[in-house]
């Protein structure tokens, strides 16, 4: 068996543990627009994401790279695939939570590193060494004896992962920057955006943004907890191997995890302190194995 080590790059590990720790706390900033429409508010996320990637591009004089990447049309292509996937992946994370099926949402999450760890094998030909395929293994048998106490949920667990994994795998091979990318990938949902908030506006209960500051607050906010944490995701997609990036993926969820039994107060069934125990060894034993895997390079380096 090939027991060729991925790359170990800093920055990158750095920005996907960023990542994972905002995404993991978005049911407590989720509790602040809990009274908000699920598609009206990711509609909202939309179009306050577009005037901080707009600022940023300023700051940093990237208009080029935006201007280069609209001008090539199979990264246009790619671009409106990955934008349309992470709108739907959006929707059913803000619909599960705010319906209740926290539990369903942290399982999406859980199955994701598999799918990525998959996609990247199988896909993008990476490859893992004999302690993470054990280590996914027993990752592996610990979602399964999750997803046994879940069976009627399980189709959002399972969009939420399909619909990420394929979104990360899409943003690793195009041929456009994190925050190029992002800009893009807003500016391309902006219109149908536009048209979901002008509805919503119309109905009796008026728009999100007319029903307190507190909420229209809370609301916009959702534009920096948008764009922070998927410039990092995608900046990390490109460094690391998407099988590496699969496996920190279970960060997010175990937060989640973690806030619905100290926070929200869920009851830890056996199956879900099974899942918990099983997928922090295999991380444990995964970490590991790339930890020893960079000390090796660093005390051998090659000529």
């Amino acid at each position: 068996m090939n027991d060729r080590r991925p790359p170990f790059d800093r920055a990158g590990l750095a920005a996907a543990l960023g990542t994972h720790a905002v995404w993991g706390s978005m049911p407590l900033y989720l509790l602040l627009v809990k009274s908000v429409p699920a598609v009206e508010y990711v509609a909202w996320r939309i179009l306050f994401t577009l005037p901080i990637c707009g600022a940023i591009i300023l700051w940093r004089k990237a208009g080029g790279e935006v201007r280069s990447v609209l001008r090539d049309r199979r990264a246009l292509l790619t671009l409106l695939a990955s934008a349309t996937l992470v709108a739907v992946n959006w929707f059913l994370y803000v619909w599960a939570i705010n319906a209740g099926h926290i539990y369903a949402a942290s399982l999406g999450y859980y199955i994701l590193p598999l799918l990525m760890m998959l996609l990247g094998l199988v896909v993008l030909g990476e490859r893992l060494s004999r302690v993470q395929w054990a280590a996914v293994a027993l990752a592996a048998a610990g979602v399964i004896v999750l997803a046994t106490g879940a069976l009627t949920t399980l189709w959002v667990s399972l969009s939420m992962a399909l619909t990420f994994g394929l979104y990360g795998l899409l943003r690793k091979t195009v041929n456009a920057g994190s925050l190029a990318g992002l800009t893009i990938e807003s500016l391309i949902l902006a219109p149908v955006s536009l048209a979901v908030v002008g509805w919503f506006a119309t109905q009796p209960a008026g728009s999100a943004l007319t029903h307190g500051p507190l909420i229209a607050a809370a609301v916009a906010f959702g534009g920096p907890m948008t764009a922070v944490p998927l410039i990092m995701f995608a900046f990390a997609a490109r460094r690391l191997p998407y099988t590496v990036m699969g496996f920190l993926q279970f960060t997010s969820p175990t937060i989640v995890f973690l806030l619905g039994l100290l926070v929200f107060g869920e009851k830890l069934n056996p199956a879900q302190l099974g899942c918990f125990v099983a997928i922090w060894c295999a991380a444990l034993l995964f970490v590991w194995d790339i930890l020893r895997g960079s000390r090796g390079e660093a005390l051998n380096p090659v000529a």
